[in-house]
Protein backbone atom coordinates (compact mmCIF):
# COMPACT_ATOMS: atom_id res chain seq x y z
CA UNK A 1 0.00 0.00 0.00
CA UNK A 2 1.26 3.46 -0.90
CA UNK A 3 0.12 6.57 0.93
CA UNK A 4 1.32 8.95 -1.81
CA UNK A 5 -0.95 11.92 -2.52
CA UNK A 6 -0.95 14.89 -4.95
CA UNK A 7 -1.28 18.48 -3.74
CA UNK A 8 -3.02 21.24 -5.63
CA UNK A 9 -1.74 24.81 -5.76
CA UNK A 10 -2.75 27.34 -3.12
CA UNK A 11 -4.32 30.60 -4.36
CA UNK A 12 -3.83 32.28 -0.97
CA UNK A 13 -1.31 31.85 1.79
CA UNK A 14 -2.48 30.89 5.26
CA UNK A 15 -1.72 34.37 6.59
CA UNK A 16 -3.54 36.05 3.71
CA UNK A 17 -6.65 33.96 4.15
CA UNK A 18 -6.82 34.41 7.90
CA UNK A 19 -6.45 38.16 7.44
CA UNK A 20 -9.23 38.34 4.86
CA UNK A 21 -11.72 35.97 6.42
CA UNK A 22 -13.84 36.33 9.51
CA UNK A 23 -12.84 32.81 10.31
CA UNK A 24 -9.33 33.92 11.12
CA UNK A 25 -9.97 34.75 14.78
CA UNK A 26 -8.65 31.98 16.99
CA UNK A 27 -8.05 29.37 14.30
CA UNK A 28 -4.30 29.36 14.75
CA UNK A 29 -4.74 28.05 18.28
CA UNK A 30 -7.02 25.28 17.07
CA UNK A 31 -5.35 24.44 13.76
CA UNK A 32 -4.99 20.77 13.00
CA UNK A 33 -7.97 19.67 15.10
CA UNK A 34 -9.66 16.92 13.17
CA UNK A 35 -13.32 16.57 12.38
CA UNK A 36 -15.70 13.64 12.42
CA UNK A 37 -17.26 14.83 9.21
CA UNK A 38 -14.01 15.31 7.27
CA UNK A 39 -13.74 17.60 4.25
CA UNK A 40 -11.73 17.44 1.06
CA UNK A 41 -8.44 19.20 1.76
CA UNK A 42 -6.53 18.74 -1.49
CA UNK A 43 -6.90 17.14 -4.89
CA UNK A 44 -5.25 13.95 -3.74
CA UNK A 45 -7.75 13.34 -0.96
CA UNK A 46 -10.99 13.91 -2.86
CA UNK A 47 -11.45 10.16 -2.98
CA UNK A 48 -11.85 9.73 0.79
CA UNK A 49 -12.84 13.18 2.08
CA UNK A 50 -11.92 11.91 5.55
CA UNK A 51 -8.29 12.83 6.17
CA UNK A 52 -8.22 11.32 9.66
CA UNK A 53 -9.95 8.06 8.95
CA UNK A 54 -7.77 5.24 10.39
CA UNK A 55 -5.72 3.61 7.63
CA UNK A 56 -4.29 0.17 7.17
CA UNK A 57 -0.59 -0.21 7.88
CA UNK A 58 1.95 -1.70 5.49
CA UNK A 59 2.53 -4.53 7.97
CA UNK A 60 1.42 -5.31 11.55
CA UNK A 61 2.30 -2.47 13.87
CA UNK A 62 3.93 -2.83 17.27
CA UNK A 63 3.17 0.75 18.33
CA UNK A 64 -0.19 2.53 18.15
CA UNK A 65 1.07 5.71 19.80
CA UNK A 66 4.31 7.64 20.22
CA UNK A 67 5.20 9.81 23.19
CA UNK A 68 8.22 11.95 22.34
CA UNK A 69 9.98 13.40 25.38
CA UNK A 70 11.83 16.24 23.73
CA UNK A 71 14.74 17.49 25.85
CA UNK A 72 15.08 20.92 24.31
CA UNK A 73 18.56 22.42 24.45
CA UNK A 74 20.53 19.18 24.50
CA UNK A 75 21.41 17.41 27.78
CA UNK A 76 24.98 16.23 28.09
CA UNK A 77 25.16 12.51 27.27
CA UNK A 78 28.52 12.12 29.07
CA UNK A 79 26.84 13.40 32.24
CA UNK A 80 23.78 11.12 32.06
CA UNK A 81 23.84 7.99 29.87
CA UNK A 82 27.38 7.59 28.52
CA UNK A 83 29.96 7.53 31.36
CA UNK A 84 33.56 8.13 30.36
CA UNK A 85 36.25 7.40 32.98
CA UNK A 86 38.81 9.03 30.68
CA UNK A 87 37.21 12.41 31.40
CA UNK A 88 37.96 12.04 35.10
CA UNK A 89 41.51 10.91 34.34
CA UNK A 90 42.18 13.90 32.07
CA UNK A 91 40.09 16.44 33.95
CA UNK A 92 41.56 19.93 33.59
CA UNK A 93 44.06 18.88 30.94
CA UNK A 94 44.01 20.11 27.32
CA UNK A 95 41.68 17.99 25.24
CA UNK A 96 43.79 15.44 23.36
CA UNK A 97 41.57 14.90 20.30
CA UNK A 98 41.21 17.27 17.36
CA UNK A 99 38.42 19.69 18.17
CA UNK A 100 35.94 20.30 15.37
CA UNK A 101 34.49 23.79 14.90
CA UNK A 102 31.95 24.36 17.65
CA UNK A 103 29.10 26.79 18.02
CA UNK A 104 30.99 29.34 20.13
CA UNK A 105 34.60 28.08 20.14
CA UNK A 106 35.37 29.24 23.68
CA UNK A 107 36.96 25.85 24.20
CA UNK A 108 38.36 24.91 27.56
CA UNK A 109 40.06 21.81 28.91
CA UNK A 110 38.74 18.28 29.35
CA UNK A 111 35.83 18.39 31.81
CA UNK A 112 34.94 15.44 34.06
CA UNK A 113 31.31 14.79 34.92
CA UNK A 114 30.35 16.23 38.31
CA UNK A 115 27.83 13.40 38.82
CA UNK A 116 28.34 9.84 39.95
CA UNK A 117 27.22 6.91 37.82
CA UNK A 118 25.88 3.56 38.90
CA UNK A 119 24.54 0.48 37.13
CA UNK A 120 20.83 -0.23 37.26
CA UNK A 121 18.60 -3.23 36.70
CA UNK A 122 19.50 -6.70 35.59
CA UNK A 123 21.01 -5.23 32.43
CA UNK A 124 23.43 -3.10 34.42
CA UNK A 125 22.93 -0.07 32.19
CA UNK A 126 24.69 2.90 33.80
CA UNK A 127 23.03 6.21 34.53
CA UNK A 128 24.12 9.22 36.53
CA UNK A 129 22.52 10.59 39.67
CA UNK A 130 20.62 13.09 37.50
CA UNK A 131 17.99 10.50 36.56
CA UNK A 132 17.65 8.22 39.59
CA UNK A 133 13.92 7.67 39.06
CA UNK A 134 14.01 7.08 35.31
CA UNK A 135 17.01 4.76 35.70
CA UNK A 136 14.80 2.28 37.58
CA UNK A 137 13.33 1.37 34.18
CA UNK A 138 16.53 0.76 32.21
CA UNK A 139 15.67 -2.90 31.66
CA UNK A 140 12.92 -1.61 29.37
CA UNK A 141 15.26 0.77 27.49
CA UNK A 142 17.21 0.57 24.30
CA UNK A 143 19.92 3.17 24.90
CA UNK A 144 21.43 4.39 21.63
CA UNK A 145 24.83 5.94 22.33
CA UNK A 146 25.82 6.58 18.72
CA UNK A 147 23.24 9.05 17.47
CA UNK A 148 24.46 11.91 15.28
CA UNK A 149 23.05 15.10 13.80
CA UNK A 150 23.95 17.10 10.71
CA UNK A 151 23.75 20.43 12.52
CA UNK A 152 25.40 22.05 15.53
CA UNK A 153 23.05 25.04 15.85
CA UNK A 154 19.78 24.69 17.74
CA UNK A 155 17.31 25.97 15.15
CA UNK A 156 18.61 23.91 12.24
CA UNK A 157 19.14 20.87 14.46
CA UNK A 158 15.58 21.17 15.81
CA UNK A 159 14.17 21.28 12.29
CA UNK A 160 16.34 18.29 11.39
CA UNK A 161 15.18 16.31 14.43
CA UNK A 162 11.53 17.10 13.88
CA UNK A 163 11.25 17.11 10.07
CA UNK A 164 14.29 15.30 8.65
CA UNK A 165 15.72 18.44 7.04
CA UNK A 166 17.52 21.38 8.61
CA UNK A 167 15.31 24.19 7.29
CA UNK A 168 11.79 25.28 8.07
CA UNK A 169 8.79 24.39 5.99
CA UNK A 170 8.83 20.60 6.05
CA UNK A 171 6.25 18.40 7.81
CA UNK A 172 7.01 17.34 11.35
CA UNK A 173 7.34 13.66 12.26
CA UNK A 174 4.05 13.93 14.14
CA UNK A 175 2.33 15.32 11.06
CA UNK A 176 3.67 12.43 8.98
CA UNK A 177 2.32 9.96 11.56
CA UNK A 178 -1.15 11.48 11.39
CA UNK A 179 -1.06 11.63 7.60
CA UNK A 180 0.03 8.02 7.26
CA UNK A 181 -2.15 6.41 9.91
CA UNK A 182 -5.10 8.68 10.55
CA UNK A 183 -6.49 8.75 14.05
CA UNK A 184 -8.28 6.50 16.51
CA UNK A 185 -9.84 9.50 18.27
CA UNK A 186 -12.85 11.44 17.03
CA UNK A 187 -12.58 14.35 19.44
CA UNK A 188 -8.89 15.21 19.52
CA UNK A 189 -6.07 15.95 17.09
CA UNK A 190 -3.90 13.13 15.83
CA UNK A 191 -0.81 15.13 16.83
CA UNK A 192 -0.67 17.00 20.14
CA UNK A 193 2.22 19.04 21.53
CA UNK A 194 2.18 19.53 25.30
CA UNK A 195 4.03 22.79 25.88
CA UNK A 196 5.61 23.10 29.31
CA UNK A 197 6.42 26.76 28.81
CA UNK A 198 9.43 26.77 26.49
CA UNK A 199 9.07 27.02 22.72
CA UNK A 200 12.20 25.55 21.10
CA UNK A 201 14.42 27.52 18.71
CA UNK A 202 12.73 27.38 15.33
CA UNK A 203 9.34 27.98 16.93
CA UNK A 204 6.10 26.30 15.92
CA UNK A 205 7.55 25.27 12.56
CA UNK A 206 9.01 22.32 14.47
CA UNK A 207 5.46 21.02 14.82
CA UNK A 208 4.07 22.17 11.46
CA UNK A 209 2.53 20.29 8.56
CA UNK A 210 4.75 21.81 5.86
CA UNK A 211 3.42 20.84 2.46
CA UNK A 212 1.00 18.31 3.96
CA UNK A 213 -2.57 19.51 4.47
CA UNK A 214 -2.82 21.89 7.41
CA UNK A 215 -5.03 19.49 9.34
CA UNK A 216 -1.97 17.42 10.20
CA UNK A 217 0.08 20.04 12.04
CA UNK A 218 0.60 19.75 15.78
CA UNK A 219 -1.99 21.25 18.09
CA UNK A 220 -0.30 22.92 21.03
CA UNK A 221 -1.79 22.36 24.49
CA UNK A 222 -0.48 24.73 27.14
CA UNK A 223 0.15 24.10 30.83
CA UNK A 224 -2.57 26.51 32.03
CA UNK A 225 -6.08 25.71 33.25
CA UNK A 226 -7.24 26.47 29.70
CA UNK A 227 -4.74 24.36 27.71
CA UNK A 228 -6.26 25.16 24.31
CA UNK A 229 -6.87 28.76 23.42
CA UNK A 230 -10.50 29.72 22.80
CA UNK A 231 -11.77 26.34 24.03
CA UNK A 232 -14.12 28.06 26.48
CA UNK A 233 -17.25 29.62 25.06
CA UNK A 234 -16.97 33.40 24.83
CA UNK A 235 -20.56 34.00 23.79
CA UNK A 236 -23.29 34.68 26.34
CA UNK A 237 -25.25 31.53 25.47
CA UNK A 238 -24.87 28.26 23.59
CA UNK A 239 -27.56 29.33 21.12
CA UNK A 240 -25.71 32.53 20.27
CA UNK A 241 -22.53 30.57 19.72
CA UNK A 242 -24.27 28.04 17.47
CA UNK A 243 -25.69 30.84 15.34
CA UNK A 244 -22.29 32.50 15.05
CA UNK A 245 -20.57 29.25 14.06
CA UNK A 246 -23.27 28.48 11.50
CA UNK A 247 -22.77 31.88 9.88
CA UNK A 248 -18.99 31.52 9.82
CA UNK A 249 -19.27 28.04 8.36
CA UNK A 250 -21.58 29.31 5.62
CA UNK A 251 -19.15 32.11 4.75
CA UNK A 252 -16.18 29.75 4.75
CA UNK A 253 -17.90 27.16 2.57
CA UNK A 254 -18.88 29.84 0.06
CA UNK A 255 -15.32 31.08 -0.26
CA UNK A 256 -13.93 27.55 -0.16
CA UNK A 257 -15.96 26.61 -3.22
CA UNK A 258 -14.85 29.81 -4.94
CA UNK A 259 -11.20 28.97 -4.22
CA UNK A 260 -11.48 25.30 -5.23
CA UNK A 261 -11.48 23.88 -1.69
CA UNK A 262 -8.20 25.43 -0.64
CA UNK A 263 -6.55 23.43 2.12
CA UNK A 264 -6.32 26.17 4.77
CA UNK A 265 -9.96 27.11 4.43
CA UNK A 266 -11.14 23.53 4.75
CA UNK A 267 -9.02 23.17 7.86
CA UNK A 268 -10.55 26.33 9.34
CA UNK A 269 -14.05 24.95 8.79
CA UNK A 270 -13.12 21.71 10.50
CA UNK A 271 -11.63 23.65 13.41
CA UNK A 272 -14.91 25.39 14.19
CA UNK A 273 -16.88 22.20 14.10
CA UNK A 274 -14.60 20.35 16.47
CA UNK A 275 -13.95 23.32 18.74
CA UNK A 276 -17.63 23.30 19.57
CA UNK A 277 -17.53 19.59 20.44
CA UNK A 278 -14.29 19.95 22.42
CA UNK A 279 -15.76 22.48 24.84
CA UNK A 280 -17.12 19.61 26.88
CA UNK A 281 -14.41 17.07 26.12
CA UNK A 282 -11.14 18.93 26.76
CA UNK A 283 -11.94 20.38 30.21
CA UNK A 284 -12.81 16.90 31.44
CA UNK A 285 -9.66 15.48 29.84
CA UNK A 286 -7.42 17.99 31.61
CA UNK A 287 -9.19 17.78 34.98
CA UNK A 288 -7.20 15.37 37.14
CA UNK A 289 -9.72 15.31 39.97
CA UNK A 290 -10.71 11.74 39.07
CA UNK A 291 -7.11 10.54 39.39
CA UNK A 292 -6.27 8.90 42.71
CA UNK A 293 -3.98 10.57 45.21
CA UNK A 294 -1.51 7.74 44.64
CA UNK A 295 -1.31 8.47 40.91
CA UNK A 296 -0.98 12.21 41.44
CA UNK A 297 1.80 11.68 43.96
CA UNK A 298 3.50 9.17 41.67
CA UNK A 299 3.81 11.81 38.95
CA UNK A 300 4.61 14.65 41.34
CA UNK A 301 1.57 16.78 40.56
CA UNK A 302 1.97 18.68 43.83
CA UNK A 303 5.77 18.84 43.87
CA UNK A 304 7.37 22.12 44.97
CA UNK A 305 10.59 21.80 42.93
CA UNK A 306 11.05 23.94 39.82
CA UNK A 307 9.06 22.67 36.88
CA UNK A 308 8.23 19.25 38.35
CA UNK A 309 4.52 19.90 38.84
CA UNK A 310 4.24 21.30 35.29
CA UNK A 311 5.98 18.34 33.69
CA UNK A 312 4.02 15.95 35.90
CA UNK A 313 0.78 17.35 34.48
CA UNK A 314 2.18 16.98 30.96
CA UNK A 315 3.13 13.35 31.52
CA UNK A 316 -0.20 12.48 33.13
CA UNK A 317 -2.03 14.20 30.30
CA UNK A 318 0.10 12.24 27.82
CA UNK A 319 -1.14 9.00 29.37
CA UNK A 320 -4.73 10.23 29.08
CA UNK A 321 -4.20 11.18 25.44
CA UNK A 322 -2.90 7.69 24.74
CA UNK A 323 -6.05 6.28 26.34
CA UNK A 324 -8.12 8.46 24.01
CA UNK A 325 -6.28 7.19 20.92
CA UNK A 326 -4.10 10.19 20.06
CA UNK A 327 -1.44 9.04 17.62
CA UNK A 328 1.59 11.27 18.38
CA UNK A 329 2.23 13.23 21.59
CA UNK A 330 5.26 15.45 22.10
CA UNK A 331 6.28 17.06 25.37
CA UNK A 332 8.46 20.15 25.62
CA UNK A 333 10.39 21.10 28.74
CA UNK A 334 9.20 23.39 31.54
CA UNK A 335 10.93 26.63 32.34
CA UNK A 336 13.24 26.17 35.33
CA UNK A 337 14.95 29.57 35.02
CA UNK A 338 17.81 28.24 32.90
CA UNK A 339 18.25 28.31 29.13
CA UNK A 340 16.59 24.94 28.67
CA UNK A 341 19.25 22.16 28.81
CA UNK A 342 21.63 24.49 26.99
CA UNK A 343 24.32 24.91 29.65
CA UNK A 344 27.23 26.71 28.04
CA UNK A 345 28.10 27.71 31.58
CA UNK A 346 27.08 26.63 35.07
CA UNK A 347 26.56 23.06 33.94
CA UNK A 348 25.95 21.65 37.40
CA UNK A 349 23.12 23.98 38.42
CA UNK A 350 21.42 23.98 35.03
CA UNK A 351 21.41 20.24 34.48
CA UNK A 352 20.43 19.57 38.10
CA UNK A 353 17.34 21.78 37.89
CA UNK A 354 16.30 20.50 34.47
CA UNK A 355 16.67 16.86 35.49
CA UNK A 356 14.79 17.39 38.75
CA UNK A 357 11.85 18.78 36.78
CA UNK A 358 11.44 15.81 34.44
CA UNK A 359 12.93 12.74 36.14
CA UNK A 360 10.11 11.72 38.47
CA UNK A 361 7.28 12.41 35.97
CA UNK A 362 9.00 10.39 33.22
CA UNK A 363 9.48 7.42 35.54
CA UNK A 364 5.85 7.71 36.65
CA UNK A 365 4.62 7.78 33.06
CA UNK A 366 6.43 4.53 32.26
CA UNK A 367 5.12 2.87 35.44
CA UNK A 368 1.57 4.05 34.85
CA UNK A 369 1.46 2.96 31.21
CA UNK A 370 2.86 -0.45 32.13
CA UNK A 371 0.35 -0.96 34.94
CA UNK A 372 -2.51 -0.13 32.58
CA UNK A 373 -1.27 -2.45 29.83
CA UNK A 374 -0.56 0.48 27.52
CA UNK A 375 3.24 0.39 27.37
CA UNK A 376 3.20 -2.56 24.97
CA UNK A 377 1.41 -0.40 22.39
CA UNK A 378 3.14 2.91 23.14
CA UNK A 379 6.63 3.89 21.97
CA UNK A 380 8.40 6.37 24.27
CA UNK A 381 11.43 8.30 23.00
CA UNK A 382 13.72 10.50 25.11
CA UNK A 383 15.87 12.67 22.91
CA UNK A 384 17.41 16.05 22.23
CA UNK A 385 18.60 17.64 18.99
CA UNK A 386 22.30 16.83 19.68
CA UNK A 387 24.69 16.23 22.59
CA UNK A 388 27.40 18.26 24.30
CA UNK A 389 31.17 18.37 24.20
CA UNK A 390 33.39 16.37 26.60
CA UNK A 391 35.61 19.41 26.94
CA UNK A 392 34.54 22.59 28.66
CA UNK A 393 33.21 25.74 27.13
CA UNK A 394 34.93 28.34 29.26
CA UNK A 395 35.44 26.68 32.63
CA UNK A 396 32.14 25.07 33.68
CA UNK A 397 29.91 24.58 30.64
CA UNK A 398 29.74 22.40 27.55
CA UNK A 399 29.23 23.42 23.91
CA UNK A 400 27.06 21.77 21.26
CA UNK A 401 28.12 18.37 19.94
CA UNK A 402 26.39 16.79 16.90
CA UNK A 403 29.06 14.11 16.40
CA UNK A 404 27.81 11.65 18.99
CA UNK A 405 25.05 11.67 21.60
CA UNK A 406 22.56 9.44 23.38
CA UNK A 407 18.84 8.86 23.23
CA UNK A 408 16.70 6.04 24.52
CA UNK A 409 13.52 4.29 23.45
CA UNK A 410 11.21 1.98 25.34
CA UNK A 411 7.82 0.37 25.05
CA UNK A 412 6.21 -1.09 21.97
CA UNK A 413 8.56 -3.29 19.93
CA UNK A 414 11.74 -2.28 21.78
CA UNK A 415 14.31 -4.78 23.09
CA UNK A 416 14.80 -3.66 26.69
CA UNK A 417 18.09 -3.69 28.55
CA UNK A 418 19.98 -2.88 25.35
CA UNK A 419 22.92 -0.58 24.69
CA UNK A 420 23.43 0.13 21.00
CA UNK A 421 26.45 1.86 19.55
CA UNK A 422 29.30 3.67 21.25
CA UNK A 423 31.27 6.88 21.28
CA UNK A 424 35.05 7.15 21.66
CA UNK A 425 36.74 7.09 25.08
CA UNK A 426 35.90 10.77 25.60
CA UNK A 427 32.32 10.62 24.36
CA UNK A 428 33.07 13.02 21.54
CA UNK A 429 32.22 11.11 18.37
CA UNK A 430 30.20 8.02 17.49
CA UNK A 431 32.59 5.21 16.57
CA UNK A 432 30.42 2.09 16.65
CA UNK A 433 27.05 1.57 14.90
CA UNK A 434 26.82 5.24 13.98
CA UNK A 435 23.17 6.27 13.55
CA UNK A 436 21.44 9.30 12.06
CA UNK A 437 18.19 11.12 12.73
CA UNK A 438 16.90 9.57 9.49
CA UNK A 439 17.49 6.15 11.04
CA UNK A 440 15.50 7.19 14.10
CA UNK A 441 12.59 8.29 11.92
CA UNK A 442 12.71 5.11 9.84
CA UNK A 443 12.63 3.02 13.01
CA UNK A 444 9.74 4.98 14.51
CA UNK A 445 7.64 4.55 11.39
CA UNK A 446 8.56 0.86 11.18
CA UNK A 447 7.27 0.27 14.69
CA UNK A 448 4.02 1.95 13.69
CA UNK A 449 3.65 -0.45 10.77
CA UNK A 450 4.80 1.95 8.04
CA UNK A 451 7.51 1.45 5.45
CA UNK A 452 9.29 4.81 5.55
CA UNK A 453 10.12 4.57 1.84
CA UNK A 454 6.42 4.20 0.98
CA UNK A 455 5.02 7.01 3.12
CA UNK A 456 5.21 9.76 0.49
CA UNK A 457 3.51 12.96 -0.59
CA UNK A 458 3.77 14.44 -4.08
CA UNK A 459 5.13 17.97 -3.84
CA UNK A 460 7.23 20.14 -6.13
CA UNK A 461 7.51 17.42 -8.72
CA UNK A 462 8.74 14.57 -6.51
CA UNK A 463 7.53 12.11 -3.90
CA UNK A 464 8.60 13.58 -0.57
CA UNK A 465 9.04 11.57 2.60
CA UNK A 466 10.13 12.10 6.22
CA UNK A 467 13.43 10.28 5.67
CA UNK A 468 14.10 11.99 2.31
CA UNK A 469 16.40 9.55 0.45
CA UNK A 470 18.01 8.23 3.65
CA UNK A 471 17.16 6.12 6.66
CA UNK A 472 17.86 2.58 7.84
CA UNK A 473 15.83 0.74 10.46
CA UNK A 474 17.84 0.11 13.64
CA UNK A 475 17.03 -3.59 13.84
CA UNK A 476 19.38 -4.31 16.76
CA UNK A 477 17.09 -2.50 19.20
CA UNK A 478 13.88 -4.21 18.10
CA UNK A 479 12.30 -7.06 20.06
Amino acid sequence: MNFSRNRSGSPLSRRQWLQRSASGFGTLALANILTNDGLAVDEGRRDTQKPFLPRATHFPAKAKHIIYLYMDGAPSHVDIWDPKPRLAKDNGKPFSMKIEPTQFNNNGNTLASPWKFQNYGESGIPCSDLFKHTAQHVDKFAVIRSMTSNFSEHTNANYFLHTGIGVQGRPSMGAWAGYGLGSECANLPAYVVLNGGLTPPGGLDNFGSGFLPASYQGSVFGASKEPVAYIQRREASAVLQENKLALLKKMDQRDSERLNHEDQIESAIANYELAYRMQNFVPELTDFGSESAAIQNLYGIHAKTKGTAIYARQCLLARRLVEEGVRFIELTCPNVSHDRWDQHGNLFAGHTDNAMAVDQPIAALITDLEQRGLLDETLIIWSAEFGRTPFAQGTNGRDHNPFGFTLWMCGAGIKGGTIHGATDEYGYKAVENKQSIHDLHATMLHLMGIDHEQLTFRFSGRDMRLTDVHGEIIHDILA
